[in-house]
């Protein structure tokens, strides 16, 4: 039997070269374009992620004109050139799509989801929200994470300036990340140049980096140690269920329903996001974490408090006490590490 075939399946495989400016200032380089879900993922030629835009919230610059100019803000201070005309006609055809998809709030996604709501809505009386959110975190797939995840990314860049990307540094930041939640984690570590002064995890697996923690430190094992702080968010809670709660349950009902989460929503959170993270979580989280990734915790603890006084539980039962540390970067590594922002 044929499978009725969407624009999203129809053009999921497809890539195309580009021009990207990250910023008004910035020089033209080129990259490589492909769809993720529902989101238009821009990587350099070796095809390392350079940054994820949502689909929604693109815009065409110059309508009708070829090449064809997009930007993911209002401003058009990013902005990505693509002169390849099936690519120009898949990402308008998707980008309605997905739009046309947003703008029916009452549309089930799929059976399950029915049934899943159907269960809810007859328990919801006897239920706490609480039970809603768990009910809607157990449907929503990976790839949905990743979207949220990107486009709250997205929000956060508006308020902090465009994520960092010299060539070097992201390298040496792909291989700590590597190095620190192992080569098969998932997801993405993004430095910032401004905001929270705590490692942030976002749904999807995407970790964003306040340039400081890295420029001020001279050990790499200090910005390993923000990674799995941020990694121990997930183990304390799940940043998706951290979003529903704090947005409410119109958020979490939505989402369930439609798949969705308003744009405006996700906008907010992440302005609070940035305000009021998440506190650092147990010692016996991150302890484990370091463990696992043969780091010690001593560096980070002082990082995070120069005394030691309240980080003396990371101190005293560091899992690398008395051992070999395996090395954590290069000297040039760390320096492109240190530089990732120039």
């Amino acid at each position: 039997m044929a499978t009725k075939q969407t624009a999203l399946t129809e053009f999921s495989r497809l890539e195309s070269g580009g021009l990207w400016r990250a910023a008004a200032d910035a020089q033209l380089r080129e990259v490589l374009v492909s769809f993720g879900a529902a989101t238009l993922v821009i990587s350099d030629t070796a095809g390392r992620p350079l940054t994820h835009w949502s689909l929604p919230a693109v815009s065409r610059v110059n309508p009708g004109v070829r090449p064809a100019l997009f930007s993911p803000d209002q401003g058009a201070t990013e902005t990505l050139e693509i002169e390849d005309d099936l690519m120009i006609d898949a990402m308008e055809k998707v980008r309605l799509t997905v739009r046309r998809r947003q703008a029916r709030p009452g549309r089930l996604r799929s059976l399950g989801t029915l049934a899943a709501l159907a269960a809810v809505v007859g328990l919801g009386l006897f239920w706490l929200p609480d039970a809603l959110v768990r009910q809607t975190m157990s449907v929503v797939p990976q790839v949905k994470r990743a979207e949220i995840g990107a486009t709250l990314l997205g929000h956060i860049q508006r308020l902090t300036g465009q994520t960092c990307r010299s060539t070097l540094g992201a390298d040496a930041l792909a291989k700590l990340h590597r190095r620190t939640l192992g080569a098969n984690a998932g997801g993405q570590v993004f430095v910032v140049p401004s905001g929270s002064d705590i490692s942030l995890y976002l749904p999807g697996g995407l970790i964003v980096l306040n340039r400081d923690l890295i420029e001020d430190t001279e050990d790499p094992a200090v910005v390993a140690g923000h990674i799995i702080a941020a990694a121990g968010q997930l183990r304390a809670e799940d940043p998706l269920a951290r979003l529903l709660q704090a947005t409410g349950l119109g958020t979490t009902f939505t989402l369930l329903t439609t798949g969705d989460i308003a744009p405006e929503t996700l906008r907010g959170y992440a302005e609070t996001l940035l305000a009021d993270p998440p506190p650092r979580v147990s010692d016996a989280i991150l302890l484990d974490l370091f463990e696992a990734a043969s780091l010690p915790s001593t560096p980070f603890a002082y990082s995070v408090d120069i005394t030691g006084e309240t980080t003396l539980g990371l101190i005293e039962a560091d899992p690398m006490q008395g051992a070999q540390v395996p090395p954590v970067l290069t000297d040039a590594e760390w320096i492109s590490l240190q530089g990732i922002c120039s």
